[in-house]
This record gives structure tokens, sequence and C-alpha cells, in this order.
């Protein structure tokens, strides 16, 4: 038990990192990066592999010290809204995925599209609550936005990329994945 700890705890650490790295990826461009989303790639992977406990901590925690760091993203409203989203990330996919009778594509996929809409709504609130402390309005249509239209770039690569990892790291056999008709037949019988 305590050795599986501190694998998720050193792969919880590689997340954080891989967080913090990767919107260097899209050149510091804040337009482009809300566009491609990097930092949530490794919290829906953190929940994934490591389990939802670690996702929510890896999600809240990245884009806080990202900011803290770096200065960007910026800390109020949107790094601040954005440990929220990415914390609901981590801990709807890894919550969903861990109940998942079966672990497939097909399971892997309905997991990631309820975390991204869930992270999506607490994006929303949390906006509205900070702007609203601020005297600013946050409309439906900064939402609409902000959580679905500027970021079907980064919903295409994470639906795509993420499976694609889990069925590398699957065969590596360091995660348990398996593939839906192979299992299901196995199941079956």
């Amino acid at each position: 038990m305590k050795h599986k700890r501190l694998i998720n705890l050193v792969l919880s650490s590689l997340f954080i990192a891989l967080g913090i790295v990767l919107p260097f990826l899209t050149g510091q461009i804040p337009k482009i990066g809300s566009m491609l989303l990097p930092m949530h790639i490794p919290v829906l992977l953190c929940g994934l592999i490591c389990s939802w406990q670690y996702g929510l901590a890896v999600g809240f925690i990245t884009p806080l010290l990202r900011s803290f760091l770096f200065g960007m993203p910026p800390m109020f409203p949107v790094a601040a809204a954005m440990a929220f989203e990415l914390a609901a990330y981590g801990f709807f996919v890894g919550l969903l995925y861990n109940k998942s009778r079966w672990k497939c594509v097909v399971s892997l996929y309905r997991c990631m599209i309820a975390a991204m809409i869930a992270g999506r709504a607490v994006w929303g609130v949390v906006m509205a609550i900070m702007l609203g402390m601020n005297g600013s309005a946050f409309t439906w249509r900064a939402f609409i936005y902000g959580a679905f239209i500027d970021a079907i770039p980064g919903i295409i690569v994470q639906l795509i990329l993420i499976p694609s990892i889990m069925i590398a790291l699957e065969r590596t056999k360091l995660v348990t994945f398996s593939h839906g008709a192979k299992h299901h037949k196995t199941v079956k019988e």
C-alpha cells in the first residue's frame, strides 16, 4: 500500500511539472493556450492513472503554482478559476473511470466527456462568483465562448491524445487498460 502511494505521489509530481512546462509550448500566448488547454492534459492523465484524490490535488495546485512562478495565467480570476476547474477535471475523470465497469476506450471517452462538462460548469460558477465580487458581470455568452467555443481545439487534442497515451501505457504494462471488444468478450465467457 505504501509503495502504491509513493508511486502515485511521484507521478503526481511529474504531472504537476508537466502542467507547468506544457504551456511553454504555446509560446506564452494566452489566446493559443486557452485554445489548446495544455494544463488540462496532465490533470486528466493524473486522475485516470493515480485516482481522483491525486487528480483533484494536481488540478488545484498546478495553475496556482504556475501563476505564482511565472505570472501566467494571471492569478485573479484566471488561475484561481482554473484551479477549481482542473480540480473538478481530475476528480470527476478519476472517480468515474474508477467506478466504470470496464476499463476500455468507450468508458474512457464517457468519463472524459463527463469530466470536461463538469469542469467547465465549475469554471463558469467560479468565474461568475469571482467577477461578481469584483463588480463585473460574467455573461452566458462569455461562458459559452470561454468554456466551449474557444476550447474546441483543446478538447479535440485531449480526446485524441489521452486515449492514445492510455493505450500506449497499457501496451507497456504501466497501467491496466483493456480495449472494449476484447474485454467485453472475456467478461461474457
